[in-house]
């Protein structure tokens, strides 16, 4: 068992259990072997008259909480190299409303991270920013990535009139694409970009599944200085991602992340409705493919001139801020620029095809997609997908088995115009 501790300075204890890591919020100790998180963030909150309620502070220490444990728990000191066993302690302002919410949460991150998490709320949270409010003309939250699907959800919210808060997580490779995109949408001074800021001393785990929870505490703390109730949070994701069906057997867990899954924002949504906070989670785009969301893009002209800027790519660091062009997120992109029409495809890809981009090492996407296409076409889509579609409810299971046919459709014709297939 992994033992994690996130806390306010002063009620950081002055001896820590056995291998427990421990990490201060918002104020670094200046202790050694005690971690930080988002130094200095609940200060330039209140300068900026952030004031947001107990409820929703609360949740924002739990995500970021969340995101310190996963960074410092390495999954190859598990037992089978990936499935970890954590338990996080979490102070926080009211831990008595998280109480009944306990196993809920649990459940929750299980289904984010696939390991198994034991939470403790305590007292000792750090209080909220109480800055002067002035609540902002903005009527929704959308989440900016910096990638393709969530710029074309900021274009067809910006052309159907609505107005958007943008809320983006600072990336080094996306920060200024992000910003690039909000002042096109006329984001301007309502587009939040916000890092966890943790930082800590020993070894990193390099995959992210848990610290996407960070987007939507981020999201949440956008929507308390919107009027109204709830406040949207749009995340702008195609539906073939959404579920992310593993291509293969033994992707089910290490290779298929949940961080915008159906069910794991059913269970967010629950969440959230349950501690008070009056937020509506939206996935626009879960009944279709990213070929359909750029066919259907309220703004053909502005999305053309920019989509091949966006980013896709898994790898996107390790081929030096280049596309690799094989990975799965590469295949889905080109698939659907492909569907979107030959030629508008501008992107410089490592790879411009499957074939001749023999793996060197990690996964071979390419191979792993041909089979699923083969599978599908061979035994039919509901024997491959087994029970990959049973969080759905009956009047919703047609149309998430609609927009994976879709889009194994999409990936079929990008293998055959490459050769593969």
């Amino acid at each position: 068992m992994m033992k994690v501790l996130c806390t306010s300075v002063d009620h950081l204890p002055s001896t820590l259990a056995e291998e427990e890591r421990a990490f201060t919020l918002f104020r670094s100790a200046k202790r050694a072997g005690i971690g930080t998180v988002a130094q200095g963030w609940r200060g330039s909150l209140k300068r900026k008259g952030f004031a947001p309620t107990v409820q929703a502070w609360d949740f924002v220490q739990f995500c970021l909480s969340v995101c310190a444990a996963d960074l410092c728990c390495p999954r190859n000191t598990s037992a089978d190299g990936w499935t970890r066993m954590i338990e996080l302690t979490v102070a926080l302002n009211e831990p008595l409303r998280w109480a009944p919410w306990k196993a809920h949460a649990e459940r929750l991150l299980k289904v984010l991270t696939g390991d198994y998490w034991t939470l403790n709320f305590v007292d000792g949270g750090v209080t909220p920013p109480n800055g002067k409010p002035q609540p902002w003309a903005q009527d929704c939250v959308c989440l900016l990535s910096g990638g393709l699907d969530s710029l074309i959800g900021g274009i067809n919210l910006v052309t159907e009139g609505r107005q958007p808060v943008f809320v983006s997580q600072l990336a080094h490779e996306d920060s200024d694409r992000q910003r690039r995109y909000a002042a096109l949408l006329g984001g301007g001074a309502t587009h939040m970009q916000w890092s966890h800021g943790i930082s800590f001393s020993g070894n990193r785990e390099a995959s992210t599944r848990g610290r996407s929870l960070a987007f939507y505490g981020f999201a949440v703390m956008a929507a308390s200085r919107i009027a109204g109730a709830p406040v949207q949070v749009f995340i702008p994701e195609n539906g073939f991602i959404c579920i992310n069906p593993p291509l293969v057997p033994g992707r089910v867990a290490s290779l298929s992340t949940r961080t915008t899954h159906p069910l794991f924002i059913a269970e967010l949504q629950e969440l959230l409705e349950g501690l008070g906070i009056a937020v509506r989670l939206e996935l626009p785009y879960r009944f279709k493919t990213k070929g359909e969301m750029l066919r259907e893009c309220a703004d053909q002209a502005l999305l053309e001139s920019v989509a091949s800027d966006s980013t896709s790519c898994g790898r996107f660091r390790t081929y030096n801020r280049t596309h690799c062009g094989r990975c799965v997120p590469c295949l889905i992109r080109r698939a659907a620029f492909l569907a979107w029409g030959p030629g508008r495809d501008t992107t410089r890809y490592a790879y411009p095809s499957v074939v001749g981009s023999d793996k060197s090492s990690g996964p071979d996407d390419p191979m792993a997609a041909a089979l699923a296409v083969l599978s599908v076409r061979e035994k039919g889509l509901d024997r491959f997908l087994g029970a990959t579609l049973a969080f759905a409810s009956p009047a919703e299971r047609a149309g998430y088995r609609q927009v994976l046919q879709s889009g194994f459709n999409e990936l079929e014709a990008l293998l055959q115009a490459d050769g593969l297939l």
